[in-house]
């Protein structure tokens, strides 16, 4: 059996021993994820990073690709801390921000059982035929492309604090979300910048809920397969729902809601060896109050009165792309963009391939650009704008599963 690459953590980065990683290669090559999380100061060891991370790369990557080898992070810089919310409890949060003044701001709401840190990693992976991709995540692309991001995680996610994965009432997460980007949003360099919600799945309720409780906050939002309803295909049955009601105050942490494996579906590319991602059955209280909430948006699309862009895998078995097709239609914004991608799942930014990867993050860039600059008139209070009034787009152009 091949040993395990020696793992060393030094100024907050996690590195492989390029001796003990060269020693575990036999002919046949073991599956193999880089993950490199950057120091607090990225600039203040750039040099060292760069160097050490193009060394481990070239253990998989082919020569001929090395002199191609690059990635934008010169101008980027990472924060995290720790934030107190109104019921005493921690909170991650999490900053990527350019160097320079940024285009504007971009707040992440992560998925159901997710965390706001794998939006913010740079990785590498390598696979037994010797065939490698950079994986990076959304925080870092829209970075790189000079936006300020902020992500927080939710109670019981990722490094917060709190029972795992436990929502005991989905407006507290939506609220304790407002408060830290209501915070950034209010420092002095942010004050005249746009602000744009981005919500994935779980994290698009979050980004419609707080939408509605101060519709003239935001200044738009993107929202990835969001969860505006749970797809009947894992949505336990009606009488086992009705059963569940009853006991919900009696037993609400219990984790015996019967459902299908939400990650095994959502991910074609399986993401379980990153351990801050819950993997167990959902618990009792929250499975009720995410169908609560579905339930409550999809009765309430009409309400939606921001700039949006919609994104949907039309492959996408958790949340149904028929009730994205559904936002675009009712909701009363005049600036609202749809964009379905056949053949794609639910994770469409992470668990794809490179190339549909790509093609979706263009277009998160490209309705960013055309609504970030200070003369683009996206506000939620006039709704006039001239940037793609209502487009509705299915896009062909997708690499084969």
């Amino acid at each position: 059996m091949a040993k395990k690459p020696k793992i060393m953590e030094t100024q907050g980065m996690v590195w492989y021993s390029e001796n003990s990683l060269m020693s575990s290669f036999s002919s046949q090559p073991p599956e193999i994820t880089f993950s490199f999380h950057l120091p607090l100061f990225l600039n203040s060891s750039l040099q060292q990073w760069r160097s050490s991370i193009k060394r481990l790369y070239a253990l998989c990557l082919p020569p001929s690709s090395l002199s191609n080898f690059s990635i934008n992070i010169e101008s980027l810089m990472k924060f995290q801390e720790y934030i107190r919310n109104s019921r005493g409890v921690e909170l991650f949060t999490c900053r990527w921000l350019p160097q320079s003044s940024p285009k504007a701001l971009v707040f992440l709401c992560h998925g159901y059982a997710m965390e706001c840190g794998d939006f913010m990693k740079v990785s590498y992976e390598c696979s037994k035929n010797g065939n490698g991709s950079l994986i990076v995540g959304c925080g870092t692309k829209l970075a790189s492309n000079g936006y300020a991001v902020f992500g927080i995680d939710y109670e019981g996610h990722g490094r917060s604090m709190g029972a795992r994965c436990y929502i005991k009432k989905f407006d507290d997460l939506v609220d304790d979300c407002c408060t830290y980007f209501k915070s950034m949003s209010e420092k002095e360099e942010y004050k005249k910048k746009k602000r744009f919600l981005y919500g994935e799945s779980m994290g698009g309720a979050v980004a419609l809920v707080a939408h509605k409780k101060d519709p003239s906050f935001w200044h738009g939002a993107i929202l990835v397969a969001p969860m505006c309803k749970i797809s009947e295909k894992v949505k336990p049955h009606p009488l086992v729902i009705s059963i569940l009601t009853i006991i919900e105050d009696l037993i609400p942490k219990w984790k015996i809601v019967p459902t299908k494996d939400v990650i095994d579906a959502a991910f074609k590319d399986p993401i379980r060896g990153n351990k801050l991602i819950y993997q167990e059955k959902p618990r009792l209280k929250t499975a009720l109050e995410l169908l609560r909430t579905s339930t409550a948006l999809e009765e309430t699309l009409a309400e939606v009165r921001f700039p949006f862009l919609v994104l949907h895998g039309e492959a996408d078995t958790v949340t149904d792309p028929e009730v994205s097709k559904a936002l675009y239609k009712e909701a009363s914004s005049s600036d609202k963009t749809i964009k379905l991608y056949p053949g794609m799942w639910h994770g469409l930014t992470a668990g794809e391939t490179d190339h549909n990867i790509d093609i979706v993050f263009a277009d998160i860039i490209s309705w960013l650009d055309n609504r970030s600059s200070d003369d683009a008139t996206t506000t939620t209070t006039n709704h006039n704008t001239s940037h793609h009034q209502q487009n509705y787009l299915r896009m062909h152009h997708h690499s084969p599963m």
